[in-house]
């Protein structure tokens, strides 16, 4: 990452640090970044907050960057309610999966497009199942939903399980965790409307996400199903 060098930023989380201070987690098309945005009471202090487009410097050779400034760039994106939680859950895949310092700037402009969407009341479930997706890619998570893992094209009327880190295998018979092929290639064609394949979609991303979880359970699911 260049030094004092200005660029985009959303804030993911935040928490006290010391005094005065706050520990910030950044996400930036250099990737996620934590650092130490001193004086965090004063005018600063307002923009660490989720979902508001930033610009910013960082200083700094460790890992653990300094805030040498810090202006809005955009508009707040305001979130409430369900899509609100659904925003958390972007944030907390974000810290939970990506590496520090990773460089990944498709995933920045797909996130800093998800958020109006999410502000605007687009329906959710799209929307996350996209971002997922473009994750899990961009992590070297990716998989064909157009081909088993034996290179075969996916046919609607047969049955799949997915192996983590491998793709779709074909089964021969109904088990508990398994796909109809349709509902695959509704999902790789983006067919939301097609009855059943959003939640679908959701039970896969859930299975091809749960390894890299490393069994803890996500905070934002748990509040989103709390209220």
């Amino acid at each position: 990452m260049q030094h004092a060098c200005s660029q985009p930023a959303y804030v993911l989380h935040s928490r006290a640090y010391k005094e005065s201070s706050s520990l910030v987690d950044l996400l930036t098309p250099q990737g996620r970044t934590r650092a130490v945005l001193r004086g965090a009471r004063g005018k600063a202090g307002s923009l660490v907050r989720p979902f508001i487009p930033l610009e910013l410097e960082l200083r700094g050779r460790s890992e653990l960057k300094t805030v040498a400034r810090l202006e809005a760039a955009g508009t707040p994106n305001m979130l409430s309610g369900d899509a609100l939680f659904s925003g958390l859950y972007l944030n907390e895949l974000l810290i939970r999966l990506l590496p520090a310092e990773d460089a990944h700037p498709l995933l920045f402009e797909h996130y800093a497009a998800t958020l109006p969407l999410l502000a605007a009341s687009q329906p959710l479930e799209p929307l996350l199942r996209a971002f997922e997706w473009l994750l899990l890619g961009e992590l070297g998570y990716g998989f064909s939903l157009a081909e088993d893992l034996t290179g075969q094209p996916i046919e609607a009327q047969r049955l799949y399980r997915l192996i983590a880190d491998a793709g779709l295998e074909r089964v021969a018979e109904l088990q508990p965790g398994v796909f109809q092929g349709a509902d695959l290639l509704a999902m790789a064609d983006t067919r939301w409307t097609t009855p059943g394949v959003l939640a679908a979609a959701k039970r896969l991303m859930r299975q091809a996400l749960a390894p890299h979880l490393g069994g803890r359970p996500l905070v934002s699911r748990e509040l989103f199903r709390k209220f």
